[in-house]
């Protein structure tokens, strides 16, 4: 199984908002991408300096199926909005 965790820190404008359009369009992901076999998006409540806004744990069968997942239109399409409102990502991918 592979595991893909990706955070997110967004720009202040329209920053609430922008957090959960963008939660909604990942946890719309997993009836359109066959190889998405779970997905979790949590919006962060801490703030504190350390804190990113968003973070999306997603999960896969193999990394064929997280690739397949990568370049899957209906994933693209949520890449380009997020581009437009975030500052800043950081992802780790891994087997277990």
């Amino acid at each position: 199984m592979v595991v893909h965790i990706v955070m997110f820190r967004f720009e202040d404008e329209n920053k609430s908002e922008n957090i959960e359009k963008v939660k909604e369009m990942l946890e719309a992901l997993p009836e359109k991408i066959p190889s998405l076999r779970s997905m979790e998006a949590g919006v962060d409540f801490l703030h504190s300096e350390r804190s990113m806004d968003l973070v999306l744990t997603s999960t896969f069968d193999d990394r064929d199926g997280l690739e397949a997942y990568r370049v899957h239109p209906a994933h693209q399409e949520v890449v380009a909005f997020i581009k437009e409102v975030t500052v800043e990502s950081r992802v780790v991918d891994y087997e277990r």
